[in-house]
């Protein structure tokens, strides 16, 4: 008879499982620091086994032929033994019920938990971070005694294709194992200046401050509005505004929120009807930040993130304030090319396409002819030089022969890095100027147009968003799936 750690679970076992084990190792890891610090002994060999992430493990082998479902996550493509390390299962709880579920009882899969051999790195199982920070222990002793994080062990091999499947041993279950993802939102915090557990699962990127001022302008009137589904607004610091807060006061508090300290400030508008609300993150310009941030957005297993920003137009007929929908990339970024090569085609999403483009018939009120003069589908070049107009001689033929009708330098990233972390992606730019027919951003014409602009730009995008919730089985879609893809999305 298998012991408790082996025996087949439900899913909602298995889950109630897994978070048992990581309380009862993150408890046991910070009692013995907490002794550590105040001069007590080191863990000895027999303690430090329990400052181990719990395993899953999921069997499936049918008797028959696998079930055939058009889901393109939750379920297993080759029968066989799948498992993956698992950090925070209270927080990931929905995630997991949601993929173990149709494993369970369409595949017949049998789960089991039970302690992994991967230790957790004594930073990850700490509240505050700053717990240690009067301990007359150093950073070489608890590293001599505690587990640390380890570059060698944090990798993206599965996402990345490069695990080999090996006899004996289990298939990956997930794209990230528990130490990638602890690894992760220890950095989200770093950078957006907000906890991890704030990120709402519809992402919006930009790479300018006005977007995110808008933003935060929206969001406060639906936090005043009563038939909102919306109830807080998270900033940089960990600021939060409340639904039923005086709006005057929830706006100073924000605007105080010190977004100036962090690399890529965010800002996370909650729901309350289960449906997942907006963030939106100010990457800033240029594509190192962008794979950056979304590198570890991707842990969180997001929805969807959209590219809102700025572009320059590169056709005659585009006007100053037209808008950009992104059907291809011409990536001349280059930070992907060893990971996305660029002869990899990364596809646009038709649902991503399509509620972009319904948005902006809502939201402007034009439609048929009059919508496609000033919403244009085309190729986007991004660039990893802001003066790429400066080798303008030895770029014009390859951007000539991609039709690219707009530059940047974040959305081929984006892209890229959505395609490659399976997360659905799309872009939508705004024209600023027109670096090739001389119509440049002067700062009174800049001006108006910012003003102009920013705000459509952003109600279009959140509209978007708003379609996009409604089909959300569909928009995790098989275009983003590999042949031997991870049972997990």
């Amino acid at each position: 008879m298998p012991d408790g750690h082996h025996s087949a679970l439900t899913p909602d076992q298995a889950v109630d499982r897994l978070e048992a084990m990581h309380a009862d190792a993150v408890q046991a890891q910070r009692d013995a620091l907490a002794r550590f610090a105040a001069g007590g002994p080191p863990p000895d060999p027999e303690e430090r086994r329990r400052f181990r992430y719990p395993e899953l493990r999921l069997v499936c082998e049918p008797n028959g032929p696998l079930p055939v479902t058009r889901r393109a996550w939750g379920k297993v493509q080759t029968p066989g033994v799948y498992a993956t390390t698992i950090t925070r299962p209270g927080f990931f709880r929905p995630y997991l019920l949601e993929q173990l579920r149709p494993l369970a009882e369409e595949f017949g899969a049998v789960l089991h938990v039970r302690p992994s051999t991967q230790e957790i790195p004594y930073p990850y199982v700490l509240d505050r971070g700053d717990e240690l920070a009067d301990s007359a222990a150093s950073a070489t002793d608890l590293a001599r005694h505690f587990p640390t994080p380890l570059l060698s062990a944090v990798g993206d091999e599965v996402a990345d294709g490069l695990w080999a499947f090996e006899e004996g041993h289990a298939r990956p279950l997930a794209l990230f194992d528990a130490v990638r993802v602890d690894y992760s939102l220890n950095r989200l915090r770093h950078y957006t200046g907000t906890h991890w557990r704030g990120v709402q699962p519809w992402i919006l990127l930009t790479n300018y401050q006005r977007y995110v001022d808008q933003f935060v302008r929206w969001g406060l009137d639906e936090l005043g509005n009563p038939g909102s589904p919306y109830d807080r607004l998270v900033a940089p610091g960990d600021t939060v505004a409340n639904r039923g807060d005086d709006l005057a006061e929830a706006a100073a508090r924000i605007a105080a929120a010190p977004w100036f300290r962090f690399q890529m400030p965010a800002y996370h508008l909650a729901r309350n009807d289960g449906q997942g609300g907006v963030t939106i993150v100010n990457i800033g310009v240029g594509p190192s930040n962008a794979k950056t941030v979304t590198d570890h957005l991707a842990v969180l297993r997001p929805h969807c993130w959209l590219m809102v920003g700025h572009c320059g137009g590169l056709r005659g007929s585009q006007a100053i304030g037209d808008y950009v929908l992104a059907h291809g990339y011409l990536r001349r970024d280059k930070i992907l090319d060893d990971l996305v090569p660029p002869e990899v085609p990364v596809p646009a999403l038709a649902e991503v396409q399509v509620a972009l483009q319904e948005a902006a018939a809502q939201v402007t009120g034009e439609h048929g002819d009059a919508l496609k003069q000033r919403l244009r589908t085309g190729t986007v070049v991004s660039y990893d030089d802001r003066n790429w107009e400066l080798r303008w001689s030895q770029e014009r033929r390859r951007i000539n022969l991609s039709r690219a009708i707009a530059v940047d330098m974040e959305s081929g990233t984006l892209a890229a890095q959505g395609y490659r972390l399976r997360v659905p992606y799309g872009t939508l730019l705004c024209v600023s100027d027109k670096p090739l027919h001389g119509e440049i951003k002067l700062p009174g014409t800049a001006s108006a147009f910012y003003q102009r602009a920013v705000g459509e730009h952003l109600t279009i995008s959140l509209a978007a968003l708003d379609l996009l919730r409604g089909g959300v089985e569909a928009l995790h879609s098989r275009k983003l799936r590999s042949f031997d893809e991870p049972p997990f999305r």
